[in-house]
C-alpha cells in the first residue's frame, strides 16, 4: 500500500518520492525518461506535482504498438525523438535480428536518452525481474557522467495501479485488453506466447519484420556471409519468434553469431 503503518511509524510513499524529488533536484532539471507504460506514467505525474525543473522524452523505438504511440502523442509536455536508424535498418545493418543475448536494438533506440543530463528519472521497479532487482533506486549511469534515480524503486504493480486509479490518471488501454506490460512488438526479451500474440494483434508490424528479414538475407549475400540455418525471410521469423535459439541443441547461439559476424 502507498500509505501504510509499519513498525517505525506511518508510512507515505507519494509523500518519500516528492520529497526526493525536491531534495535531489539538479541545477540543469531532471531528464524523465517516458515510455507511455503505468511506471513512467506515475513518475510523470510525481515530477509535475513536485514542481521540480524537468524535461520528459521519449525515444522513439519504430516498434512500439501503435495505440502506445497515439497515447505518448497526448502527453503535451514529452518530447519524442526518432532514431538515427529504424529497427528495420538496424536489422539488415547487424545481419541478424536481435535477440536476448545480442540486444543491440535496446542500446540504439533507447539508451542514448539523457546522455549529458545529471539525473536521469525512470520508472524501473525491482519487482519487474530478477535483474531489475539487483539494480539500485539511485545509480551512476554506465556509459556517461550522471545518475540514474528510479523514483519508484520499491512501488509494487498493486501500488502502482493505486496510484493511476487514485488520482484517475489516463493510461494507454492495452492494458484494459488484458497487455500487462507495454513495449516494443515482438520484443526478444519477451516469453514466447506473448510474442506470437503481438504478432496477431500487430499483423502489418509481423510484415515489416519478414520484409526486413528479407532484406537481412540479401545483404548477407552481399557480404560474403553463409547461412545454412536462414534461407527465407520465413525460416529467420520461425526460428526468432519461437526463440529457437534457446530450444534447439541442434541450433546453437554461437553459431548464430559466428554467421551474424
Amino acid at each position: 500500500m502507498l500509505y501504510e503503518n509499519t513498525l517505525f511509524g506511518p508510512r507515505d510513499k507519494v509523500a518519500e518520492a516528492i520529497g526526493i524529488l525536491r531534495e535531489m533536484e539538479p541545477p540543469d532539471g531532471y531528464y524523465v525518461a517516458y515510455s507511455g507504460g503505468k511506471d513512467s506514467t506515475v513518475v510523470l505525474d510525481l515530477v509535475r506535482r513536485s514542481g521540480v525543473k524537468y524535461d520528459a522524452h521519449y525515444c522513439v523505438t519504430t516498434v512500439d504498438p501503435p495505440e502506445l504511440v497515439y497515447f505518448i502523442r497526448a502527453q503535451p509536455d514529452v518530447a519524442m525523438h526518432s532514431p538515427r536508424l529504424s529497427m528495420w535498418a538496424l536489422i539488415v545493418a547487424k545481419n541478424t535480428p536481435p535477440t536476448r543475448i545480442m540486444r543491440y536494438c535496446c542500446a540504439a533506440l533507447k539508451e542514448h536518452g539523457g546522455d549529458g543530463r545529471t539525473i536521469c528519472v525512470t520508472g524501473v521497479r525491482r519487482d519487474e525481474s530478477v535483474h531489475r532487482a539487483k539494480r539500485q533506486k539511485i545509480e551512476p549511469k554506465r556509459r556517461k557522467n550522471g545518475q540514474y534515480l528510479h523514483l519508484i524503486f520499491d512501488w509494487t504493480e498493486r501500488e502502482v495501479w493505486e496510484y493511476i486509479r487514485g488520482g484517475s490518471l489516463s493510461y494507454c488501454g492495452l492494458y484494459d485488453e488484458g497487455f500487462a506490460r507495454l513495449g516494443c512488438i515482438c520484443c526478444p526479451m519477451a516469453n514466447v506466447q506473448t510474442r506470437i500474440r503481438h504478432a496477431e494483434r500487430w499483423s502489418k508490424y509481423k510484415a515489416l519484420y519478414l520484409r526486413a528479414f528479407d532484406k537481412m538475407l540479401q545483404h548477407r549475400r552481399d557480404v560474403g556471409k553463409k547461412s545454412d540455418t536462414w534461407r527465407t525471410a520465413q525460416d529467420v521469423w520461425n526460428w526468432w519468434i519461437e526463440d529457437k535459439t534457446f530450444f534447439r541443441n541442434h541450433n546453437p547461439q554461437a553459431r548464430i553469431f559466428e554467421e551474424a559476424n
